[in-house]
């Protein structure tokens, strides 16, 4: 009888050396495509910026706004569906730059203030430091945070609708709330994605770095919004 079950202890020591080779890789390049998206998402940014589309955007929110979602979701699904081969990526990084035009509106208004500057870089290291505490805490938990994400997504479907019902309510109360809101949310959301990518249970990294870099895409943009209202200056 030993002779059947030698054979099944090097299988098993075999499947786990490849499940982490695939999770280390998985890793690797989805850190390595996330960095790499910062880059058309600053083009997109400057795009914006420069050519006025940011102006543009922000005397006609509505419009924006109907543009934006048909534009996201619309790259989203094709990112999906072509998840598994290089046009992937090259949509994946169509879309960042698209979504670096769309931020240009909030960047325009607070490069308007007298510390704009300043307080650009202070939200890229409050993203930062999210981002870091967020992954400590996904790479060390021994707490299985799967389970949060229906909540999470709920939540995210909340703060859409409320966001376009503001466009017409103008509620700055509203607004405001929403913006914590979207902070605590996709911080948690963070910590799911990042522990998802850790702990092997996503296997492609086009779908990983997706979703990580709206996480992170959403923090920034939340966190820059709220430091333009109360830490902004005139001067």
């Amino acid at each position: 009888m030993s002779d059947f079950r030698q054979p099944t202890l090097p299988d098993r020591g075999y499947a786990t050396d490849s499940s982490n080779i695939i999770r280390n890789r998985v890793m690797r390049n989805t850190y390595w495509l996330l960095a790499i998206s910062l880059v058309p998402t600053v083009l997109g940014a400057l795009v914006g910026l420069n050519t006025g589309i940011n102006r543009v955007m922000g005397a006609s929110p509505g419009t924006s706004a109907i543009v934006f979602l048909i534009g996201a979701f619309g790259l989203m699904f094709l990112i999906e569906r072509n998840k598994n081969s290089s046009l992937g990526v090259a949509l994946l990084l169509a879309f960042t730059f698209f979504m670096g035009i769309m931020l240009s509106r909030l960047l325009g208004h607070v490069m308007g203030l007298g510390n704009g500057s300043q307080l650009i870089m202070l939200a890229f290291g409050g993203t930062a430091a999210v981002f870091g505490t967020m992954a400590t805490i996904a790479s060390t938990s021994k707490r299985d945070f799967s389970n949060m994400q229906k909540f999470l997504l709920i939540g995210v479907v909340i703060l859409i609708v409320a966001s376009l019902a503001n466009i017409f309510l103008q509620l700055p109360a509203l607004m405001l709330t929403v913006s914590v809101m979207a902070i605590a949310i996709f911080s948690a959301l963070l910590l799911v994605d990042l522990q998802r990518v850790i702990n092997g249970g996503e296997t492609n990294y086009v779908s990983a770095t997706l979703a990580i870099y709206l996480d992170v895409y959403n923090i920034f943009a939340n966190l820059l919004m709220l430091l333009g209202i109360f830490g902004g200056s005139r001067d």
